[in-house]
Parts: structure tokens; C-alpha cells; sequence
């Protein structure tokens, strides 16, 4: 008698299949990014016992450099990044030596003073065991790229104690305007364990619900609007800032073991005019923003500065971090501006510029609820989605790649890496108010002259 199989019956069986694989990934990742934040917190702790301990920015830059030069060429820069130029140029392969390099190289960058963060180790390390635990199960290269996204999204969810945001950062930040709908079950189930799996062994997170958020008005609705166009610039900012930096080290004219030492330098010398506060996670800084505590009007410039710098130059490290310092001190500030509520406004530039300089309006909106109640959701929502859209056709991912035009009147190539498309104004179809815009001005020049 033959035996029929439905439909039915095969999906089950891929769902069963895939909670599986994700769980395995989800427990792997939770205890590597357990040991990886206790052996950071530690190292920090020590290192802040001493007062001038960013002196040993040069050296912590250049032992970074030559450990990931000689050791894994891969472990470079901000570690979500190379994840994403995995998944889309080497098929999701990512050599097994980039886990222990990434974890030492950042402890050591961010312990003695380098500007970074450690959600992209997080997310290195756990794509890389996914990647090594395809190929040692032999899974065909679709499977092997979908564990690795699972790693993605376990790595951001265990890190910041954020899991269904941890999901969806993981399947949103692969394609800027995209998400990959068939990795959606594994990256839930490997971001929840994850983030379990670190919450059991004492990893603790910060969470401020919020106790004021304005009751909706039309006059706020347009001050959330306008905020989401400034984390939009500030997106902007620190995007060309990184490119400004990494193009400046590129073609600065030394030997390039010199590099990290010049960078370090320069970071000591800002130091010593500006503050160590710009060093570091910076998390202090971002839980006084959050408390409604003031800051300084050029907060958010200056730690883009200095992480573009240590990443520029040797430094190893993440970048979301230092995008929630630049969000939350830049929300800070339009607060301060319009004299609104400075919590309010921290937390709405916190994941404003997330979704701006990451492309992931989504995964943001999610954090938001996840770090600071639901009763921002709606505010959260509107001003992720316009600092998305602000921001243009650009990523702190450069290997991220464009999956929509951010406007109909932008002549721009879709399906391509950010840091290869060419952008183009559309002068066939230009909005309306251009036009009269332009026949204005012509006519103003014209009726001058004359």
C-alpha cells in the first residue's frame, strides 16, 4: 500500500525540524555570549580601577590590528558587518577562528578605552559557531545561511536582553528594505533561548519603562514627526563620519602597522580637551539620558567621532552601542530644544537612529516596547520609520544590500551592495513641489536681472 505524504505533512515536519536546529543554535550562542559579557565586564572593571587607562589606547588598537591580521583577516571592524558580507558573497561561511579572535580583540579595544560596542562580536561569534555547526552537519549552502542569520539574531537578543527585536534585527538588517520571511521561526526561537539561556546564568539587562510619555496631541505628533527627521541627519552623520574616517585611514600616508597607533593617539588627545565619556560602551551616559538627566549639545557629534576612529584604525568592536549613545544624547538634545520631556525624546532617538543607520525601522519600533513600554509604541514607531527614510540610501553595513528605492523620484539600482549602488535624482519625474520650486527661483533670477 503506498503512502500518501500532504502537503500538511512536510511542512510539519520543516517546522519541527527548524525549532530544532534554532534551539541547538539559540543554546549555543546564549553561553558564548554569556562567557563573552562576564569576561568583558571584568575586563572593564579592572581597567576603570586606574584613572588614566585610555592611555593604553595605542596599544590596545595596535594588539587588535596585528592579532586580527595575522589570526583571522575576517574578525576586522564591526563584527555584524562581516556577517552580512558572509551571508551575501561566501555563502554563509564563516572560518571557525574568527570566534575566539573577535571575543579578545573587542574585550581587549573596549577595556582600555576603545569607542565600540558588543552587540557585533555577539553577533560574530554566534553566526560563526552557527556557520561552523552547518558545516560540520554538512548542511547544503540555503540551510548553512539561515542558521547563520539565527546566529545573528540569538547574538543581538542575548546581548541586550531584547528577544523578539533580536528576531527581527536578524532577518531585517540582511537586505535594507526586506525581510526574509522563511528564517522568521528559527531566528524567534534562537533569539528567545538565547536571551533565556544568558538571563539564567546572571546576565542582567537595563530596562526604563517609562513613567511619562504625553498624552497624544496634534502640536506633539508634530514634534515626534520633526525628531525622526533629525535622527535621520544624525544617522546621516555618523554613517559619512565612519566612511570619512575608514577613507582618511585608508589614505593617510604611513606604514600601515602605524595606523592604530596614530589612532589611539588621536583618541588620547581628544580625551584630554574633551571627556572619557565618549570612550568605552558609554552605557552610563546612556542611562542618565534615560533618566531625563541634560547633556552636552555635541554628545552625540563626538562619540561618532571617536568610534569611527577606533574602528578605522585597527579598534575591534560593534557599532549598535555606540548608535544608541549617539540616539539617546541626540534625543536628549531635541528635548532640550523644544523644552519636551527628555526621557521621552532619549528613548525615541535611541532607536530612531537604529533604524536610520541600520536600516531596521522595524526591529526598533519592537526595542522600543521591549526596553521601555508599550506606551511609546506608536511615537517609536513614527519616528523610526522617517529617520529609515531620511537616512537615504546608505548603512552602517555597507555589505547590506538595497532592497527598495526609498522614493519613486531617486533613479537607484536595487539588488545591490550599499557600498556599490549609484545614486541618481529622476529628472522625468520630479515631485510637484520641485517643479514650482524651480520655476520660482528661475522666474526670482529673472525679474533681478532684469
Amino acid at each position: 500500500m503506498r503512502i500518501k505524504i500532504t502537503e500538511e505533512t512536510y511542512l510539519l515536519i520543516t517546522v519541527i525540524r527548524w525549532i530544532l536546529y534554532a534551539s541547538i543554535i539559540g543554546i549555543i550562542v546564549g553561553l558564548s555570549t554569556t562567557i563573552f559579557l562576564k569576561l568583558l565586564n571584568q575586563s572593564i572593571s579592572l581597567a576603570s580601577k586606574y584613572e588614566y587607562f585610555f592611555l593604553f589606547v595605542p596599544l590596545a588598537l595596535l594588539s587588535s590590528y596585528l592579532i586580527i591580521n595575522k589570526l583571522a583577516p575576517d574578525a576586522k571592524g564591526h563584527g555584524t558587518e562581516k556577517v552580512i558580507e558572509a551571508i551575501h558573497q561566501k555563502q554563509g561561511n564563516i572560518k571557525a577562528s574568527v570566534v575566539p579572535i573577535k571575543l579578545i580583540t573587542t574585550i581587549i579595544t573596549i577595556a582600555c578605552g576603545g569607542s565600540a560596542g558588543k552587540e557585533g562580536p555577539c553577533a560574530q561569534i554566534g553566526a560563526g559557531l552557527a556557520s561552523t555547526f552547518a558545516n560540520i552537519f554538512k548542511f547544503d549552502e540555503h540551510d548553512r545561511k539561515k542558521l547563520v542569520i539565527c546566529g545573528i539574531s540569538a547574538g543581538f537578543a542575548s546581548v541586550f536582553g531584547t528577544p523578539i527585536a533580536g528576531a527581527i534585527f536578524g532577518v531585517e538588517v540582511i537586505f535594507a528594505g526586506g525581510i526574509l520571511y522563511d528564517v522568521l521561526l528559527p531566528s524567534f526561537v534562537s533569539g528567545i533561548i538565547s536571551y533565556h539561556v544568558t538571563d539564567a546564568f546572571g546576565i542582567k539587562y537595563f530596562y526604563h519603562p517609562l513613567n511619562y510619555v504625553q498624552i497624544f496631541s496634534h502640536l506633539f505628533f508634530i514634534k515626534v514627526l520633526l525628531a525622526g527627521i533629525f535622527f535621520g541627519l544624525c544617522s546621516f552623520i555618523l554613517i559619512e563620519l565612519l566612511r570619512l574616517a575608514e577613507r582618511i585611514s585608508k589614505e593617510i600616508k604611513i606604514r600601515d602597522i602605524f595606523k592604530p597607533i596614530f589612532g589611539g593617539l588621536l583618541l588620547i588627545f581628544l580625551t584630554l580637551i574633551f571627556s572619557t565619556k565618549y570612550l568605552g560602551l558609554g552605557l552610563t551616559t546612556i542611562e542618565e539620558t534615560l533618566l531625563g538627566k541634560p547633556v552636552i549639545w555635541y554628545d552625540f557629534l563626538m562619540k561618532s567621532i571617536f568610534t569611527s576612529i577606533t574602528l578605522s584604525f585597527g579598534g575591534s568592536g560593534g557599532i549598535i552601542t555606540p548608535i544608541f549613545f549617539v540616539g539617546s544624547t541626540a534625543g536628549n538634545l531635541f528635548a532640550q530644544l523644544f523644552n519636551l520631556n527628555l526621557a521621552t525624546f532619549s528613548a525615541l532617538g535611541l532607536v530612531g537612529l537604529l533604524a536610520g543607520a541600520a536600516n531596521t525601522p522595524i526591529a526598533a519600533s519592537i526595542m522600543a516596547i521591549e526596553l521601555f513600554g508599550p506606551q511609546i509604541a506608536p511615537y517609536a514607531a513614527l519616528s523610526c520609520v522617517i529617520s529609515f527614510l531620511i537616512t537615504g540610501h546608505r548603512s552602517v553595513y555597507p555589505s547590506q544590500v538595497l532592497a527598495l528605492r526609498k522614493s519613486k523620484f531617486i533613479d537607484i539600482e536595487t539588488g545591490k551592495e550599499m557600498e556599490k549602488i549609484n545614486l541618481q535624482l529622476s529628472h522625468m519625474s520630479q515631485p510637484r513641489i520641485i517643479k514650482i520650486m524651480k520655476r520660482f527661483i528661475n522666474s526670482f533670477n529673472k525679474n533681478r536681472r532684469e
